[in-house]
């Protein structure tokens, strides 16, 4: 596995989680509000934006028969061209987005739905392409996105191991330059229960890519313990306020609850540390307080050792406690005084 640059920012094993926030279609419609979503990211302390690359047209196609009218969950009742009317990014916008997102100091990249969002894309300049759970399936468009030699990055959400290993061959061969798979449940929200995180190791053992999580839970929680289970990249819808709506608002953290994840994911990799078994600094100095075996009887040159005259207590400056039993009815090499530490050489040995 080797890890992933985007922009110059190395993801994976041995860097910080690199954390992108997804506008999606919560600017609802105007891009001052698009504009006010790239601050709070920036605000926030994520390391990129990311936004949708599509038109309704692109898309689908504006019918209401089977299958184009959505049934369940949080868009019930409206036909895909409805909610994909008013959730796309204009693509007018897009100059205007990527611009301020680099004057906040931000990587701004996308989610291109078809080659022409690929070509609106790359006039920007963007340094990566992430492909959408319901585009895994779309080989021609992994191979097109893989063809700029960037990184591409994958969600999984609703694929088998054969249609995820397909997509990942797509990218290889195409020339990507670079590849990030994230563990997504397409559920939205996504129950906790039904989470997962554990897939997230196999990603990396299958396939032998970086892998993140793209997290529709509710709140900071999964997002967090998805580090210690090997995410490198974590991808989360950011919403300026809930309550005033937008398509995917209901399962969007607001800028603060963002800035909790983004302190949240950093920790809990820091909290990770290393797999040996050491002293760490914070604990040397508590050392002194272990137990060992002291004199608390004062004894003369040549007197045994007793479990009266010597026992196991703190501080801990003499010898281990495990030598305890070793040093009964064996004689004293040397005056000793109460309040003394037992060393080794103070013990006739033969």
């Amino acid at each position: 596995m080797k890890n992933v640059k985007i922009a110059g920012r190395e993801v994976g094993p041995g860097n910080p989680p690199f954390v992108i926030a997804e506008l999606s279609g919560n600017h609802n419609g105007k891009l001052d509000r698009a504009l006010q979503l790239i601050d709070a990211a920036a605000d926030a302390g994520v390391d990129a934006v990311k936004l949708q690359t599509y038109t309704p047209d692109t898309l689908t196609i504006d019918h209401d028969g089977p299958g184009f009218l959505i049934e369940q969950g949080p868009w019930a009742g409206r036909t895909l061209y409805e909610l994909y009317q008013e959730a796309h990014t204009p693509w007018e916008w897009h100059k205007a987005l990527f611009s301020h997102g680099k004057q906040r100091g931000l990587i701004v990249l996308s989610s291109p739905f078809d080659e022409t969002a690929i070509g609106l894309l790359e006039t920007l300049g963007a340094p990566a392409y992430k492909i959408a759970s319901f585009e895994i399936v779309d080989v021609p468009l992994i191979q097109r996105a893989a063809a700029t030699g960037k990184p591409v990055i994958i969600s999984t959400g609703l694929a088998s191991t054969k249609e995820i290993g397909d997509a990942v061959k797509a990218a290889r061969d195409g020339g990507a330059g670079g590849i990030v798979l994230l563990h997504c449940i397409s559920g939205y929200p996504t129950p906790v229960e039904q989470a997962n995180l554990r897939r997230i190791p196999l990603l990396t053992q299958e396939f032998e890519c970086v892998a993140g999580l793209s997290d529709h839970s509710l709140g900071t929680e999964v997002a967090i313990a998805s580090v210690a289970v090997g995410a490198h990249l974590i991808e989360k819808h950011l919403t300026l306020n809930r309550r005033e709506g937008g398509p995917d608002s209901s399962f969007s953290l607001e800028p603060n609850e963002f800035s909790q994840l983004v302190k949240g994911v950093r920790i809990a990799n820091v909290a990770l540390g290393a797999a040996k078994f050491e002293h760490t600094r914070s604990e040397a100095p508590n050392l002194l307080f272990r137990r060992s075996i002291y004199v608390v009887r004062n004894i003369e040159r040549g007197e045994l050792f007793t479990k009266d005259n010597i026992r196991s207590i703190r501080p801990g400056l003499g010898m281990a406690p495990k030598y305890l039993p070793k040093l009964i009815n064996r004689a004293a090499a040397i005056p000793l005084k109460r309040g003394t530490p037992l060393r080794s050489d103070a013990v006739v040995w033969d």
